[in-house]
């Protein structure tokens, strides 16, 4: 368990920050991009979640947000050894495969999509679509610093899952009001008659 006597340390006041491991990084480098897009992420699912709060959709918020937590740790940790131990916390395939299971089941329940749709429709739906924008700028975040250093691809997965998880709940959400909003494409252009 994590006990936190002290929230300011001065420890980054130089422009750094730690990781897992101890060691110190600029906050700007690709590592750090991750991590805070990935707390960033976290913070729009949290802010869905208020407003699904008494939906049957609070739990699996809730564990999303606590499994964003577990990958931000993941990320944190340096190294090449994705395997989980008591000192190391890795994001699984378990995790990702729950994510999958939920779609299914939000999915076989959900009209087939005949267009794309646009990120809103009720309230709760528009939250959860900035949710998954945001993790879509997490996983694009961890696929940059895949590119230059070793990352759990579980984690990357784990991302991409999500991403389509928030995409279907934020479809069921508007089934269960008044539905998708419908891309129509070319809807607002104007003929030029000059």
């Amino acid at each position: 368990m994590v006990k936190l006597n002290k929230i300011y340390t001065r420890t980054g006041d130089s422009g750094t920050t730690g990781l897992v491991d101890g060691s110190r990084l600029p906050k700007h480098a690709v590592r750090m991009e991750a991590i805070g897009a990935v707390d960033e992420a976290n913070s729009a699912v949290g802010f869905a979640a208020v407003e699904l709060a008494q939906s049957d959709h609070a739990a699996a918020l809730s564990a999303i947000q606590n499994d964003l937590f577990d990958l931000g740790a993941d990320i944190a940790t340096p190294g090449e050894d994705f395997a989980p131990s008591e000192m190391v916390l890795r994001i699984v395939p378990a995790q990702a495969t729950r994510l999958e299971v939920e779609i299914d089941a939000f999915n076989a329940a959900l009209p087939p999509l005949s267009s794309f749709i646009l990120p809103g429709g009720s309230e709760a739906a528009a939250r959860v679509h900035l949710a998954r924008a945001a993790v879509r700028r997490a996983e694009r975040a961890a696929t940059a610093l895949a590119a230059v250093e070793s990352v759990n691809p579980v984690a990357l997965a784990y991302l991409n899952r999500l991403s389509d998880f928030l995409f279907v709940l934020a479809r069921a959400v508007n089934a269960a009001g008044g539905g998708d909003v419908l891309w129509v494409p070319g809807q607002n252009r104007q003929e030029d008659k000059s």
